[in-house]
């Protein structure tokens, strides 16, 4: 099929792998502590990890054009610079304008009284109850640091401005694997690892703080089951320990019965104290997150999520210990799943509640999605349990023998697809989506139903092929038809084509394009590609979360958006590097 035209790019990319635009476009910025928001044309939102928002900073600006990299932009009268080493970022050629402290650390924190800014000539210090924010002017440009403390954000401005920027050189290069590849598909991998490698957190004391969802969720600080594997994927092979540690945060909020959060809240002491009081005085609020150290209770992948993290940590690594260390938390989940295994099939039958990844959706019954990590769980634990207990190692194998010989009785469709969630004697919502692909994934089904559900895929969630939906060629939806039973979503899934209703989101495009290449089969530029491309001719700076024509993206520099930079450089021997 001839590709449509696209629409002018407000961003470009060029040979090099960076971007350039004419306008000045908003940069997301995450660093191991310091965060943000930068308008080139005058304006930065800082914020630090476990702390949150801590000031606004103006200054002169730049004039375009502008040159866009992982955590720097580049003009000819200066830029931004953002170090690793230390929260502390550079403006080169600036002019300090304002410098105003936060009122709150989050929309959900108490406001509170401004203190006054603290000047102690080019130095102006802005305090808040959770956190610190220096701003000094120098000869060549704007420092800005911050902090939990005043000693922290002071600490970090001992870096000179040549170190601050080589860092940010250096970081630019590491995120730059693809060099052999076009523009657009070296550019890609470059802000898609960045996304990647930016989750990894830090507390004040420089411990590793847990892999971020994303720039957005950090207040309250906290790190999720789900897009923390999806992230870690990028990062298996490029950052073990970091892996290891995300292990140790995940296996606190495992609860003695097998149940798990969707994510573990990671906030420093200022945060945490004004987070308790919010769950505590809200009814609604407290009814989901259960306990303290909750993100929202009682998830139903996250558990699964737990045991395929330690599998594809020991895969990667050869290293058992997390197993080992975590085997009572792994058998009470196996023990949680084979009690809802309510026909004796092997297959976990899912509550009637909104509480997977697609946390719009109420799906119930046989959900294709947690189907196929819990089969990937079983596999894990039959693979590397033995030499824990032979017996609890054989029980996994057996399950997951049964499992898989169960699943098309339940799940697959006519059409030679597998239903989203249902049971026959009550209601299947038989539209295709791409989540459901964790059963490839997992080899939870034959190769030969593998290869059928992707052709299908490919005629129809990929919206160049999809006549039937009315916005051209635009990305891979998550899900079409659009949801038929309307009570069974809820706030932004209720709308056609709106998040879980038909988004593209790129870690499930970076996932479908994992399995075309996996499976022998061609043309994976399309979801590896595509959504970048709109991203590019919309002027979103970095990995958007998800987005569709008539709705708009979600939020900017989102980790598990790293899934098509993983698949691209896994695979790059099957891809077609030099497509334009």
């Amino acid at each position: 099929m001839t590709k449509p035209r696209p629409k002018p790019r407000v961003l470009s990319p060029l040979a090099d792998g960076q971007l350039v635009s004419e306008k000045p476009v908003l940069l997301p910025f995450m660093a191991p502590r310091l965060q943000g928001d930068c308008w080139p044309d005058g304006k930065i939102e800082i914020s630090v990890w476990g702390c949150g928002k801590i000031a606004n900073l103006t200054f002169s600006g730049w004039r375009g054009p502008f040159t866009y990299a992982p955590n720097r932009i580049e003009t000819s009268g200066g830029g931004l610079y953002v170090a690793q080493s230390a929260p502390v970022l550079f403006l080169k050629g600036a002019k300090l304008r304002t410098l105003v402290p936060s009122r709150r650390c989050a929309w959900w924190g108490s406001t509170m009284k401004r203190e006054p800014v603290e000047r102690l000539g080019e130095r102006r210090i802005a305090r808040t109850g959770w956190g610190v924010a220096i701003a000094e002017q120098r000869p060549a440009g704007i420092f800005l640091s911050a902090g939990a403390s005043i000693e922290e954000a002071t600490r970090a401005l001992d870096l000179a401005q040549e170190d601050v920027i080589a860092e940010a050189n250096a970081y630019v290069a590491r995120c730059d694997e693809m060099p052999e590849a076009s523009p657009l598909m070296r550019s890609m991998v470059s802000q898609s690892l960045h996304a990647a490698l930016s989750s990894i957190r830090q507390d004040e004391h420089g411990d590793f703080g847990g892999l971020a969802a994303g720039q957005a969720y950090s207040a309250p600080a906290r790190t999720y089951y789900r897009d923390g594997y999806w992230t870690l994927q990028a990062l298996l092979a490029r950052t073990p320990d970091a892996i290891r540690s995300q292990i140790e945060l995940l296996a606190r909020g495992i609860q003695p019965d097998g149940e798990a959060p969707s994510g573990v809240i990671l906030t420093g002491p200022a945060q945490a104290e004004e987070w308790e009081k919010v769950r505590r005085s809200h009814p609604q609020i407290k009814e989901e997150h259960l306990r303290p150290g909750d993100w929202w209770s009682d998830h139903f992948d996250s558990p699964l999520f737990f045991i395929l993290t330690i599998g594809d940590y020991i895969r990667s690594t050869g290293d058992n210990s997390p197993l080992s260390a975590h085997w009572g938390k792994v058998v009470a989940i196996l023990d949680r799943y084979c009690a809802l295994d309510t026909a004796g099939n092997g297959l976990p039958v899912k509550p009637a509640h909104d509480r997977d990844w697609a946390d719009n959706v109420y799906r119930h019954g046989y959900v294709s999605y947690d189907i196929g990590l819990w089969v990937g769980a079983l596999d894990v634990i039959a693979a590397y349990g033995g030499a824990i207990d032979e017996n609890i190692a054989a029980k996994a194998a057996a399950t997951a023998k049964k499992a898989r010989a169960s699943i098309d009785d339940v799940l697959l469709q006519a059409s030679g697809t597998y239903a989203d969630y249902g049971t026959k004697q009550d209601f299947v919502e038989d539209h295709l989506t791409l989540d459901s692909l964790t059963l490839l994934r997992y080899r939870a089904v034959s190769a030969e139903s593998a290869t059928r559900v992707l052709a299908k895929v490919a005629s129809t969630l990929e919206s160049r092929s999809n006549s039937d939906q009315p916005y051209g060629d635009w990305g891979v939806m998550c899900a079409f038809p659009p949801f038929k039973r309307p009570k069974d979503t809820r706030s932004k899934s209720a709308f056609a084509y709106r998040y879980h209703n038909g988004s593209d989101w790129p870690y499930l495009s970076g996932l479908y394009a994992e399995q075309r290449l996996v499976h022998g089969l061609e043309d994976a530029e399309y979801p590896l590609l595509r959504w970048w491309e709109t991203c590019l001719e919309e002027g979103w700076m970095g990995a958007v979360e998800y987005f569709s024509p008539p709705w708009g993206r979600g939020s900017l520099l989102q980790g598990w958006s790293s899934m098509p930079a993983m698949a691209a450089l896994a695979h790059k021997d099957k891809l077609c590097l030099a497509m334009s």
